[in-house]
This record gives C-alpha cells, sequence and structure tokens, in this order.
C-alpha cells in the first residue's frame, strides 16, 4: 500500500484489537451500529445477491448476510490482522469457500474488484483522508444496495478526532481520524446514480442505505 494513512492503519488493528474484536463479536454479535445497517439492508433483501464489504473488520457483515441467503462476499480490508480474524470466523461457520479476501487500500485496489449487488462501508469512511475517491470508488461498484456506518458530523465529533489525532501524533502513527461532512457524502452518493432509501441517527453514528435508481 502507497498510502502512509493506510500502513499506520495496520498499526492500529493489529492482531490484539483483532482478537478483542473478534472475541466480542462471538460474544455478543454485531455492534449496535451495524445492527441496525444489517436490518435494513435484509429488509430490502439479500438472499442470493452478492457483497462488497469495504473495512469490513472481523467480518460481521459477511458472516450475518450470509447466514441468510447472501451468495458471496467480497473483503476488501487495509488490516491483514482483520482479513485473518474474519477468514477464521469464515471457517468455523463453514462459508469460507464463499469469501474473496483482499489486502489493500480500496481506492488503490478498486479498478480489480468487481461490482456487487450489495457495497457496504461499516465505519471506515471515518478511516481515510480522501472520501471522495473512497465513497465515489466504492458506490459506483454497488449494483443495488449502498450501505454506510460513519460519524455524525457535529461539534462533539470534531473534538473527540482532534483528540485522538493528537494521541496518534504523538505516537508517530500516520493514522489519522476524520469527520466528514455528511451532505457531502450524501452528494458523492448520489452522483453515482444512488437515492437513499434509509438512514438513522444513534449517539456518535449514523446509518444510510441507498439504492440505484
Amino acid at each position: 500500500m502507497s498510502c502512509p494513512h493506510c500502513r499506520g492503519a495496520e498499526k492500529v488493528f493489529d492482531k490484539g484489537v483483532a482478537s478483542g474484536d473478534l472475541d466480542a463479536y462471538r460474544a455478543k454479535g454485531p455492534s449496535r451500529q451495524t445492527r441496525l445497517l444489517l436490518e435494513a439492508i435484509r429488509h430490502w433483501g439479500a438472499e442470493g445477491r452478492t457483497l462488497l464489504d469495504i473495512g469490513g473488520g472481523v467480518g460481521a457483515i459477511q458472516h450475518e448476510l450470509l447466514a441468510v441467503g447472501a451468495a458471496a462476499a467480497v473483503h476488501v480490508d487495509a488490516s491483514t490482522a482483520y482479513l485473518g480474524a474474519s477468514q477464521e470466523e469464515a471457517a468455523r461457520r463453514g462459508h469460507r469457500e464463499r469469501v474473496q479476501y483482499v489486502h489493500g487500500d480500496f481506492v488503490e485496489v478498486a479498478d480489480g474488484i468487481a461490482a456487487a449487488d450489495i457495497v457496504t462501508l461499516d465505519r471506515v469512511v471515518c478511516c481515510y483522508p480522501d472520501m471522495p475517491a473512497l465513497v465515489g470508488a466504492s458506490s459506483a461498484r454497488a449494483r443495488q444496495l449502498y450501505g454506510l456506518v460513519y460519524p455524525r458530523d457535529g461539534w462533539w465529533m470534531r473534538l473527540a478526532g482532534k483528540v485522538f489525532n493528537l494521541y496518534f501524533r504523538v505516537q508517530r502513527n500516520p493514522f489519522r481520524i476524520f469527520v466528514h461532512s455528511s451532505s457531502a457524502v450524501d452528494a458523492v452518493v448520489r452522483a453515482n446514480g444512488l437515492r437513499e432509501i434509509y438512514r438513522e441517527r444513534r449517539g456518535l453514528w449514523q446509518v444510510a442505505l441507498y439504492t440505484r435508481s
């Protein structure tokens, strides 16, 4: 990966973090925000559809949608530790052969990634500096549904981002957190021919689902 930020993500989302997140997922299931996105996707239908899960972490979205009939998934992630945890859980659940794993910065590898019926980015937009490139390339690959979980852009989130980023600077890690404008994210998605069908704001996060017009 040529992106310094993405190389920094390898340090942030290491084996210890991935192992802890996998244990939490096995004990409690998906996080509240992820559950909201999954419920919205299932309402519109996942059976027989393909999934592109960008920055999928331990693979919660993949595992849950494959369990209800999704046909196959592609997991693109900048963290090798998360890819390993996702593969471990997929093997445990018996659907490892239905998931393709790609390590890298999605914007860099996007040209080699096929379109999918469903594309998801769960708490990924806030981890990427070039929002238009990430959201543009990912939404262009959504044939039917495009789902996002990303921070609300209130002042409290921007303050929290500054605190976290100060910590990363002290650690000499190029990874940063970004609170992108909600209206700017929405504009990029709509420019790729999608329309919003669901939005929920809970706490620090917002969940949005779009469909292709």
